[in-house]
């Protein structure tokens, strides 16, 4: 998997973008998301331009989101152990955000040779056991 750019990581932590995908976060990914935000904050808010922007993106400004973006590539560029710690944490926060997104189809399951698979979306479809058909609704 790429690491995610300082713009993919910026979206991510300040705007409403994803709003409804963090909706369904987890606990533990909503506190990641905080570390994330705060580990920004911590590296921006020296540079008084750049925490303004940081500032406004949070109340909602897509303009100074290029600005924040700008930032933060120039921060993980001068600081490798920043960009290391930055990127590990979103990629761990969108690899959790995809794997909530996961609607599992079909359940397979093999047991001593024989499979057995279910449709998880449709309760009412035919179940088969090896070649066999063992119910049908």
């Amino acid at each position: 998997m790429e690491p995610l750019t300082a713009g993919a990581i910026a979206t991510l932590v300040l705007t409403k973008v994803s709003e409804t995908t963090i909706e369904k976060a987890t606990e533990a990914t909503l506190a990641k998301i905080k570390v994330l935000r705060d580990k920004i904050w911590h590296k921006l808010r020296g540079q008084q331009e750049a925490a303004t922007a940081f500032v406004e993106v949070e109340k909602g400004s897509s303009a100074d989101l290029n600005k924040v973006v700008g930032y933060l590539q120039e921060a993980m560029k001068s600081d490798p152990n920043f960009a290391q710690e930055v990127e590990k944490l979103a990629t761990e926060i969108q690899q959790e955000i995809n794997i909530g997104q996961i609607k599992g189809q079909n359940v397979q399951n093999v047991y001593g040779g024989e499979a057995q698979q279910n449709n998880a979306n449709n309760n009412l479809g035919t179940i088969y056991q090896g070649y066999n058909t063992i119910y049908n609704h």
